[in-house]
């Protein structure tokens, strides 16, 4: 098994996730990391035993690396993955893949030209319970699809934007309430029902005192004919786990954050949970654990070795990225 060696960059709280999963998985070395703080940068690399780069452009031009996880503030991934794939490193990026869906066709070329891989995080695909669920949607087990809602209802303390320099803010973080904590379940619905047209969307700040979005609302009609909302918010407390519903014909299934809790096709119920309504990063991103990470860099390597196509291509961080800039470019309406 060919040995692939990783680079961080960025090494703040999601980095801790990519790091976990490199030193979990076989075949895989964490080769080094690069952060803007350099002290921060020291104790990652003595906290796993790596190289600290002196520069990110270091650490890419470095013939011994062979891929780059991207852990940066999101106004930094799209410029990083273009210099890394142009440096001949695969890239595992953190969503967003940019800002806005220019830039992150930007990134999609230079995959393309690099003939290097690049996948955005999007790590609930890879989850038993959503699979299961894709599965039955796509076999017809619900029959003809109405409707596709997604609900998130998170919370996030005025000092989360307080103690950052970025976010909340457009530069940086290009988005709130979708962009950033929404674009998970974005790209969840879309991976279960497929693609959607948007309708109508608003969005708005309504509590925080950040430049984007706390909450916000979309109208979507799927590609398969169904109708959705999406609606998003770090406003409100105490946070809710996020919900996909999905009704069809047939019957209909809940997917509470990546659980299944209810499933019903034909009038029997073959699945009824009750799932903590208030849990995990809805009301605390410090929460964050790496299974999902782990499951998606395995696919990643196996991608990179060329014994698997990945779950996550370019195109579909490109396309979450599109619909939620559509919503907020709908709302300035």
């Amino acid at each position: 098994m060919k040995l692939i060696r990783f680079g961080i960059v960025g090494c703040g709280i999601v980095s801790q996730a990519h790091a976990a999963s490199i030193l979990a998985l076989d075949g895989l070395e964490l080769a080094g990391c690069y952060d803007h703080s350099a002290e921060r940068s020291a104790e990652f690399a003595a906290q796993y035993g790596t190289k600290a780069y002196p520069s990110y452009s270091a650490m890419v031009a470095d013939e011994t690396i062979d891929a780059v996880c991207i852990c940066t503030p999101s106004g930094l991934h799209a410029d990083q993955a273009v210099q890394a794939l142009r440096e001949g490193k695969h890239v595992f990026l953190e969503k967003p893949m940019a800002l806005n869906a220019h830039d992150a066709a930007r990134v999609c070329r230079a995959a393309e030209t690099s003939h290097h891989l690049i996948t955005v995080v999007s790590q609930n695909r890879f989850r038993a319970d959503v699979l299961r669920l894709r599965e039955l949607i796509q076999n017809g087990s619900f029959g003809r699809l109405v409707l596709c809602d997604l609900y998130m209802k998170f919370w996030r303390d005025p000092s989360y934007y307080a103690n950052s320099t970025w976010r909340g803010t457009y530069a940086m973080d290009g988005g709130g309430a979708l962009m950033n904590q929404g674009i998970h379940g974005v790209d969840l619905m879309r991976f279960l029902v497929g693609d959607a047209k948007l309708l109508r969307g608003r969005a708005k700040t309504i509590v925080h005192d950040i430049e984007v979005e706390d909450t916000a609302v979309a109208m979507l009609e799927f590609d398969c004919g169904a109708l959705g909302v999406i609606e998003a918010s770090t406003a409100t407390a105490p946070g809710f786990s996020r919900r996909i519903e999905i009704q069809g014909e047939r019957g209909y299934a809940i997917l509470t954050d990546v659980t299944l809790e209810k499933l019903c096709i034909d009038g029997k119920m073959l699945v009824d949970l009750s799932v903590e309504a208030d849990a995990g990063t809805a009301s605390d991103p410090t929460q964050l654990k790496n299974e999902g990470h782990l499951l998606q860099l395995r696919n990643f390597a196996a991608a990179i070795r060329g014994k698997e196509e990945l779950l996550s291509t370019p195109r579909d961080g490109y396309e979450a990225v599109r619909l939620i800039e559509e919503i907020y470019q709908s709302s300035k309406l």
